[in-house]
């Protein structure tokens, strides 16, 4: 399979989950220092939506293509003083034109994947949370998921 276009766009919605974790603006750049140290962390308190575009081309004796667009929203809670609940969602939808003769083409939703990360509000100097990861068995079109659904667990360490 070639891959002749992969393309990431990605939309943020930032809007801080609770507001007394976003300093007041000041004017010299801190609050946009503060909102680019938060984007850059996956389980920040910033509500965001990406989208992920892909396209695949030229797949099988048919040359066919395969449209993904993986809508991902990220949505913070605060469950405790201490501690933040993540959950990010990944909603595949995909556009799969028939790639072999007798398979025909397909358009829908495939599985959906669902992440829950908890974290500490205040780690020191890495950020890290681990949590429950599920892909459920969502598909509209059989042939666009993996018609089981699954678990497992889940985590992130970085160092910013």
């Amino acid at each position: 399979m070639r891959t002749l276009a992969a393309l990431a766009l990605v939309f943020l919605v930032a809007v801080p989950a609770m507001a007394e974790e976003m300093p007041p603006p000041g004017g010299d750049g801190s609050d946009a220092e503060a909102l680019a140290t938060k984007l850059s962390n996956p389980v920040s308190s910033l509500i965001s939506v990406p989208f992920q575009f892909n396209y695949d081309c030229c797949t099988g004796p048919r040359n066919g293509s395969r449209v993904l667009l993986n809508i991902q929203p990220v949505i913070p809670f605060s469950i405790s003083d201490d501690w933040n609940m993540i959950m990010r969602t990944i909603v595949p939808v995909i556009d799969q034109q028939e790639t072999a003769p007798g398979i025909g083409s397909h358009f829908g939703i495939g599985d959906i994947a669902q992440s829950f990360f908890f974290s500490p509000k205040d780690s020191g100097g890495f950020i890290w949370a681990v949590g429950p990861d599920f892909v459920w068995n969502s598909s509209t079109d059989p042939n666009l998921g993996g018609g089981k659904w699954a678990a497992g667990p889940t985590g992130v360490i970085l160092k910013q």
